[in-house]
């Protein structure tokens, strides 16, 4: 048995986060010991570290809660959770895209050279004016 203390050092999360994901749903309420401290057991610690790995792979808490159900049943086949995984990964395209572009802009506007002032800022002028930029962002 863990306390939540225990239970946060072992899994890598921080106490709140566990009362979070409690209070979402995705960890069940814990026993009390009858000084009303939550003790937790090993299958806790096992599904809070997949959570946190699947948080850390940037998954939504709802895809989270569907693939902690499909974990419940073994035998079933793994479609559904491909699936969500794929989708993930294709978020994460995306997110890799957009920071690409991100990347380009801003160097772009950082090249303009150093300006002695304020007022000759070209980082200045390019934030104040979007017209500025090459590309959507």
């Amino acid at each position: 048995m863990f306390s939540i203390g225990d239970l946060s050092r072992r899994a890598g999360v921080k106490v709140p986060t566990i009362r979070y994901y409690e209070q979402m749903g995705l960890i069940a309420p814990p026993d009390r010991s009858e000084g009303n401290q939550r003790r937790y057991e090993n299958g806790d610690l096992e599904r809070l570290t997949f959570i946190r790995h699947a948080r850390d792979l940037g998954f939504p808490i709802e895809a989270i809660r569907e693939l902690l159900s499909l974990s419940r049943h073994p035998h079933e086949p793994c479609m559904r959770a491909d699936q969500i995984a794929r989708e993930q990964l294709d978020e994460v395209r995306e997110k890799i895209a957009r920071l690409k572009k991100l990347e380009t802009e801003l160097a772009r506007i950082v090249s303009h050279g150093e300006s002695h002032t304020v007022g000759d800022c070209y980082v200045i002028r390019a934030l104040s004016d979007h017209g500025l930029c090459e590309d959507e962002h």
